[in-house]
């Protein structure tokens, strides 16, 4: 699924997080098996080289994607959390929740279904669903419309959006925008 759609399942389930690092802990841990992605970056600048790399093609899936890297996650967060058992938690539900949305909703446009390695490094059990559906499936744009909805009522509702990870002024602003555009005045 797309990065939007994992950060905003995450932020889903940071409302339970009591504070702002909290919340950014189980969002961020909800995103963290894709920097196994950034390879695309220098493998974009070598594309046209003599050596051309292929990082993400070798490492998208495989570093990220697997239990090992999930316990890692969750131990940085236990090391910065205030509210460590219920952030370590949901910072690990959350990391799985990314997981499962790969696995049903991933498939590259051109039909490659993608495998985790669930059990790395521990084990090479690898994780696959012939059913999944392609990146730009119709379920993934009603699951990211449907998660934007629910994150511009919480917003309104709670105060704060997933913007609070970035600036505490934009989310602040973001939320004013919201409220004086849909809450009623009163007169």
């Amino acid at each position: 699924m797309s990065p939007l759609t994992h950060v905003l399942c995450s932020w889903m389930l940071a409302q339970r997080g009591e504070t702002r690092r909290d919340r950014a802990c189980i969002t961020l841990a909800g995103i963290a098996p894709d920097f196994d992605g950034f390879g695309i970056i220098p493998d974009f600048f070598t594309k046209e080289s003599l050596e051309p790399t292929n990082m993400w093609g070798a490492y998208h899936h495989v570093l990220g994607h697997n239990l090992g890297a999930a316990l890692v996650i969750m131990v940085v967060v236990a090391s910065v959390a205030k509210q460590r058992v219920l952030t370590v938690w949901l910072a690990g539900v959350s990391f799985h929740l990314h997981l499962f949305c790969d696995l049903i909703g991933g498939q590259g446009p051109d039909g490659h279904h993608w495998p985790m390695n669930y059990l790395a490094p521990f084990a090479d059990w690898v994780w696959i669903w012939s059913g999944q559906w392609a990146l730009n499936a119709w379920p993934n744009f009603v699951l990211t419309g449907c998660l934007l909805v629910a994150t511009v009522c919480l917003a309104l509702y709670r105060g704060f959006s997933p913007l609070e990870m970035v600036s505490l002024r934009a989310d602040e602003a973001f939320v004013m925008t919201l409220r004086n555009r849909f809450e009623k005045k009163s007169e």
